[in-house]
């Protein structure tokens, strides 16, 4: 019998039924189903953080108010403890700053809704500085306050500049735009006195 002569009683028909198919290739495998789906997730969750972000109750203000108080009370729990007369001397300088500004500070952000007298818990925590005094109080410790103390308020003052620029860039407010011009001004010598002060005693 020739090889590819069909058996009599079997028809062609019957030989396709009972041949292997070929399995029918899916569009996409349970893989990249998984992969496509878990990519899609995180981006998903990407856009809605960043939306609740930028929505969020924590205002840039609110962040300053709450920075510049916290920084009073640091610097002012630090004048005692500091050692170096310059240092003594510009923390002070700083203090009144800082006294000054926070009274000064109620008006213009009351005129953009953020009541500096009344800021939310959450804002004031996170603004604390807790992490800072943590690091101070090592310092005291190891007898290193002064040099520690000096690269923390050089770095603290550093985002309060950054934090008032946002602020100036973003808000159409004229009297908050003053305010912040004032601010910045007078804070920029003593924030270089202590940037200056730090990278001679680093």
């Amino acid at each position: 019998m020739q090889p590819n002569q069909v058996q009599p009683g079997l028809s062609m028909e019957y030989l396709n039924q009972i041949a292997p198919q070929a399995p029918k290739r899916a569009r996409f495998s349970k893989l990249q189903l998984m992969i496509f789906g878990g990519t899609l997730l995180i981006i998903i969750i990407i856009i809605a953080s960043l939306i609740s972000l930028s929505s969020g109750s924590v205002s840039s203000p609110e962040q300053l108010a709450a920075r510049l108080a916290s920084t009073e009370t640091i610097v002012t729990a630090a004048q005692s403890k500091l050692k170096s007369t310059e240092l003594r001397t510009l923390n002070s300088n700083l203090k009144i700053y800082l006294t000054n500004t926070n009274r000064d500070i109620a008006a213009p952000f009351m005129a953009i809704g953020v009541d500096v007298a009344h800021l939310d818990p959450v804002v004031i925590k996170s603004e604390a500085g807790a992490d800072v005094t943590a690091r101070l109080e090592d310092a005291r410790l190891n007898a290193v306050y002064d040099r520690t103390y000096a690269r923390e308020m050089s770095y603290r003052l550093d985002t309060i500049v950054s934090l008032m620029q946002k602020i100036y860039k973003s808000t159409g407010n004229s009297q908050v735009k003053a305010f912040l011009d004032s601010a910045f001004t007078n804070l920029q010598p003593t924030q270089k006195q202590f940037s200056d002060y730090n990278d001679a005693n680093s």
